[in-house]
């Protein structure tokens, strides 16, 4: 059944944003409180554990307890659940759900080049673009503390993100609509503006900053501690270490690096908790290993079918080899998790994929329930619409056990996050607004950007607002972080650190 789509002009798309504003001011973000009958956070967390592999759980939790930042990392349930009470101004976009600082980072296109984009979509689905804003945001404010920054630079800091989410939303609107579905950051693009990041940081220690001749990512660090000459040039030669080190994550790498060769093959190898093969792995479950191995299988045949025909033959060209459980990231620890080792024309050809277990998006109870049915294509499906560019293995499967569900992607791929927790003041501005710009491509591919723009406005009400809001969040997120580290000191909850 087909439907019919309007199509606005662009007078009427801009005056639908100016019409949102009577839903909720670009002010009426600021003044955050907790709701009265606010759910207990430990609770939240409790309930989100008791689908996932009890003995993973405690792994979890001490991931968690690493700092308030991690925690933050963990409690998309909580804050979603938060997130319910903030006015929203109706308009629509595909969320990512999770949009925080360390769920952005590097991987490769489809040719093979280095991107920047959004890169964990467990929790995406559609709805209003505020909760994306606010949650990198508010990631913003808690890194800056986590750091050690002042409250005048970590408030810069984050005003600094969403000023560069409004402004490169404006840019968005003025832009053709094949030009804005094609735009993407590349690895070239980021040298360029960490380059100029740097030249003008290195400018200031010199004392040689004006104003004049000065980027604009440059001139919003006023006020802002910078860095140093040495400091500028430590980060350059970071920056092209952490690129270089990104172009070798291959499979070629993992199977090094994950792999062992036995009678002349190779396998897993084990490193339990964090990796364990599946010839360990049936007392975990309490299935005979051949059982599993049907299991596996009869999932792998399921994700092929998923996949484009092109990149379906491809990948008959692999067979499996082995498979194990393997522990990802700090809110998906617990889910099941598991690396596939393919191999193509001899063992010298691998490839690796990943295979997560996708639940519901912990925002399905404060939106409406996802038009997917298969939580695994919601997960494939809102990737490739908010991503410039997908992996060509990203597909879904459905679990043997009843409402278990995966979606399955290639493993290294060339994938590098930024190590957010050792970002000194003006590099992390830097950051963030490259997120936010990040962030508001993503919106603009899914939402309507002129409309988005239009209500935003040129003023930076919106951002004072939502910098507001993330202060007043990190210190609700400073509080449960507290109420979870009591929860582990009186025995509530199990963790257990440095996994």
């Amino acid at each position: 059944m087909s439907t019919t789509v309007e199509h606005l002009t662009l007078e009427e798309r801009r005056a639908g944003g100016l019409e949102a504003r009577t839903r909720a001011m670009p002010d009426s973000h600021a003044g955050w409180k907790p709701a009265a009958d606010r759910p207990d956070p430990v609770a939240l967390i409790e309930e989100q554990n008791l689908r996932r592999d009890a003995d993973l759980v405690p792994v979890r939790h001490g991931r968690m307890m690493a700092s308030p930042f991690t925690f933050y990392r963990g409690a998309a349930k909580i804050m979603a659940a938060d997130l319910a009470e903030t006015p929203t101004a109706g308009l629509q976009v595909q969320l990512c759900g999770d949009a925080h600082l360390s769920n952005f980072g590097v991987f490769a296109s489809p040719e093979r080049n280095l991107v920047f984009d959004i890169n964990d979509f467990d929790e995406t689905l559609p709805g209003p673009f505020e909760y994306d804003v606010k949650r990198l945001a508010a990631s913003l404010t808690v890194a800056a503390q986590n750091n050690g920054c002042s409250e005048s630079d970590a408030r810069a800091i984050t005003k600094a993100g969403v000023t560069s989410y409004r402004e490169s939303m404006a840019e968005f609107a003025a832009m053709k609509t094949l030009d804005v579905w094609y735009a993407h950051l590349a690895e070239d693009q980021i040298k360029q503006s960490v380059t100029a990041f740097l030249s003008g940081a290195e400018g200031e220690g010199k004392g040689k900053g004006n104003k004049k001749g000065r980027s604009k990512g440059t001139r919003e660090q006023d006020g802002m501690s910078g860095l140093t000459p040495k400091q500028a040039k430590q980060a350059q030669k970071r920056f092209e270490k952490d690129a270089q080190k990104a172009h070798s994550r291959t499979s070629d790498q993992a199977l090094a690096k994950l792999g062992e060769e036995v009678d002349g093959r190779y396998r897993i190898a084990s490193v339990p908790p964090v990796i364990v093969p599946v010839r360990e792995l049936h007392t975990t479950y309490g299935v005979e290993p051949g059982e599993l191995e049907e299991v596996v299988r009869g999932q792998f045949r399921g994700y092929r079918s998923s996949l484009r025909l092109d990149v379906r033959q491809l990948l008959e060209r692999f067979e499996i080899v082995d498979w194990a459980r393997k522990v990802v990231g700090v809110g998906s620890v617990g889910t099941r998790a598991f690396i596939v080792l393919l191999q193509g024309r001899d063992r010298g050809d691998p490839l690796f994929l990943q295979v997560k277990e996708a639940t519901r998006s912990v925002l399905e109870g404060t939106l409406r329930k996802s038009a997917f049915n298969q939580p695994g294509e919601r997960v494939v499906q809102g990737q490739r619409l908010m991503q410039a560019s997908s992996d060509i293995f990203l597909g879904w499967s459905k679990g043997v056990q009843a409402d278990r569900y995966y979606y399955w992607r290639q493993l290294p791929d060339m994938k590098g996050s930024a190590l957010v927790e050792l970002m000194a003041p003006a590099a992390l501005a830097w950051y963030g607004r490259t997120c936010g710009w990040t962030l508001a491509r993503a919106h603009a591919r899914s939402g309507d950007p002129v409309s988005i723009a239009a209500y935003l406005g040129e003023g930076d009400a919106f951002d004072k607002s939502i910098t507001d809001f993330s202060e007043r969040y990190a210190a609700q997120n400073d509080q449960d972080f507290a109420a979870f580290a009591k929860a582990i000191a009186s025995n509530r909850i199990e963790a257990i650190q440095d996994v």
